[in-house]
């Protein structure tokens, strides 16, 4: 006899990282689900993590996928832009090509190819690096304001705002999908047999 299994959570929510390789991707996907930071990894393609939190007495189901930065995966990243409810955009504060990047072509893709409703976050990623950096706390904050982005500085490496900026972006969801927490167009991982989900070690 087949049974059916109870579904465990209220709502599901997903959400992406996005930006240039070696921002840090990878590493905040694996601090918030795993509270791990791990040896330096790179993106193969896409990959995806799952973690269920509470708030406000809901139970969230979060599918947390994780992009290559590599320029010949931009064409595989454009198609899971679609049917994500929250986006994170992240760059490196001691490498300001990364933060140039997010402004010349990073946001403009995930505008041109993500829901108009998505909610937006700017992350700048390796702030326990301060003595390195190169972009200041305050052009990431003005070039937020400027485009209705949420904005802060994390550290993975130190577990530094990383569970805040999830959560921050799940609160502000919540409040937009207060009872599907359903977002059009989405990509199934199990149907779509194009996903490369390998992560290599550099």
């Amino acid at each position: 006899m087949m049974t059916v299994s109870k579904k465990t959570y209220d709502l599901l929510f997903r959400l992406i990282l996005v930006g240039d390789s070696c921002v840090g991707k990878s590493s905040i996907l694996l601090r918030f689900s795993e509270d791990i930071f791990p040896t330096f990894i790179s993106t193969i393609g896409v990959d995806f993590k799952v973690k269920t939190v509470e708030v406000n007495g809901k139970k969230i189901k979060l599918q947390i996928w994780d992009t290559a930065g590599g320029e010949r995966f931009h064409t595989i990243v454009h198609t899971y832009y679609r049917g994500k409810n929250g986006i994170m955009l992240v760059y490196d504060i001691t490498d300001e090509k990364t933060f140039e990047h997010i402004t010349g072509n990073w946001l403009r893709n995930v505008l041109e190819h993500a829901n108009e409703d998505v909610i937006l976050m700017l992350l700048g990623n390796k702030c326990d690096l301060d003595d390195q950096r190169m972009v200041s706390k305050e052009r990431g904050e003005s070039f937020a304001q400027e485009n209705g982005l949420k904005f802060l500085e994390t550290s993975a490496k130190t577990n530094i705002n990383v569970e805040t900026a999830v959560m921050t972006l799940v609160e502000d969801i919540l409040e937009k999908y207060p009872e599907s927490g359903q977002a059009s167009n989405n990509v199934d991982p199990a149907k779509n047999k194009n996903i490369e989900k390998s992560i290599c070690f550099c």
